[in-house]
């Protein structure tokens, strides 16, 4: 009975701390224009495969999609990122979400843009 009692103990520890850090790892917080200035500045956004933007400090943004390039200018507005390519007038805005060097772009209607923030490696 008491070896039981310690097994079934031992699970619901097991228990609670998986489901903590589980529930840590996706608590994303929405950033406001200063922060997403500091954050994004001189760094780039990545998921590692497909797409790398990097964001310079001058506004200034270089992204490869697919072995494609381009560049185009970013700023923020309202809490927002806006993002604006050569050859696409109107810029895309994006509510910025933040969990450790995770990052969620988000628009309204469509799934999010899911990246990780890294230091500017000059792959760009």
């Amino acid at each position: 009975m008491k070896r039981q009692l310690r097994i079934t103990g031992l699970a619901l520890f097991a228990v609670a701390i998986l489901g903590s850090s589980a529930a840590t790892e996706e608590k994303f917080q929405k950033l406001t224009a200063g922060q997403i200035r500091a954050k994004l500045a001189d760094m780039e956004l990545t998921d590692n495969v497909h797409w790398r933007d990097l964001y310079q400090r001058n506004g200034t943004v270089m992204s490869t999609s697919m072995g494609r390039m381009r560049t185009g200018k970013w700023r923020v507005e309202k809490d927002q990122l806006c993002i604006e390519f050569e050859k696409e007038p109107i810029p895309k805005c994006y509510d910025v979400w933040l969990s450790g060097k995770q990052v969620e772009l988000r628009r309204e209607g469509l799934l999010p843009l899911e990246g990780t923030l890294e230091p500017s490696n000059g792959r760009n």
